[in-house]
């Protein structure tokens, strides 16, 4: 590959693309053309249109997401775990001249069915910015990752963030609430209860009755059920997950957020930015491919 490349995170509803010289970002545009809001429009075309005067046909282009998914341009197929970090750049999928997806990660055991796309390009930039053995990837669907210095040995998924959004816009516990304010009391209030009882189905309808009743402010149910979630989750995944340096790979508000449960479980935390880490990672698999 030349030195002149272009890196993509192609996801489900957003398109993110770089333009490198080396390791220095030229420049960097976004869109919002991902794989299930194309409408209709090829995914070459579109393409070509997020990175216009960027490429001619030498031009290497790699991108990550779900661009490789059944939904997306074309399969990218699952690395099983464990698999080794350099697995991930040397098994590519090519849909065109100079044109590669990365594949995903999967974990398919009788007590753990799992995939990943997108995160294992992060992985591959917290290990070299942050190594650890396990690595927490909040988002809508949170991943929790365990790793060695070479393999990556198994993950899980906690679907914390997707569960939040529905409670809140598309069940009893929203219903006929008013804007929603932020509250780092109420937050810490509901990671209190999350943590020391993580059997949380049965306290969902609790959020309800506690605003219904006056106990829990109508303006700060989203912070509390998101303390009450991350504190779950945290409580569960940790004690499986259990080495004591954790890094964090997320975005500042929700690090920060992860990074409060982790602390009040007793464990050593470091956060590495997700677009830095998935960045890093991107450009070590077009390094990999020109070496």
């Amino acid at each position: 590959m030349t030195s002149r490349y272009i890196a993509i995170d192609w996801g489900s509803t957003n398109l993110r693309a770089w333009l490198y010289q080396g390791d220095t970002c030229l420049e960097s545009r976004q869109s919002e053309a991902g794989v299930t809001c194309l409408n209709g429009r090829d995914p070459e075309a579109v393409l070509a249109e997020v990175t216009q005067n960027w490429r001619d046909e030498s031009t290497p282009v790699v991108m990550a997401g779900m661009i490789g998914s059944n939904v997306g341009w074309k399969i990218a197929p699952y690395l099983p775990v464990p698999v080794h970090f350099s697995a991930i750049g040397e098994q590519l999928t090519a849909v065109g001249d100079n044109i590669r997806i990365v594949p995903g990660l999967c974990v398919s055991r009788e007590d753990n069915n799992n995939v990943m796309r997108g995160e294992e390009t992060q992985l591959l930039g917290a290990r070299m910015l942050s190594p650890s053995s396990v690595y927490v990837m909040p988002g809508t669907h949170c991943k929790w990752v365990q790793a060695d210095d070479a393999q990556i040995l198994d993950f899980r998924t906690a679907m914390t963030g997707e569960l939040h959004h529905l409670l809140l816009r598309h069940s009893l516990v929203g219903a006929g609430l008013p804007e929603q304010a932020n509250s780092a009391k109420a937050f810490s209030a509901g990671l209190e209860r999350g943590l020391a009882t993580p059997a949380v189905l049965p306290q969902l309808f609790e959020v309800r009755a506690s605003h219904v009743l006056g106990a829990l402010p109508r303006e700060q149910v989203s912070e509390f059920l998101s303390g009450l979630l991350i504190g779950a989750e945290v409580a569960t995944l940790g004690e499986r997950f259990c080495a004591q340096q954790v890094t964090i790979v997320a975005g500042e508000a929700l690090a920060e957020r992860y990074r409060q449960a982790l602390d009040a479980v007793g464990r050593r935390v470091t956060v590495v930015s997700g677009d830095t880490a998935f960045q890093t990672g991107i450009r070590s698999i077009v390094h990999a491919v020109a070496d």
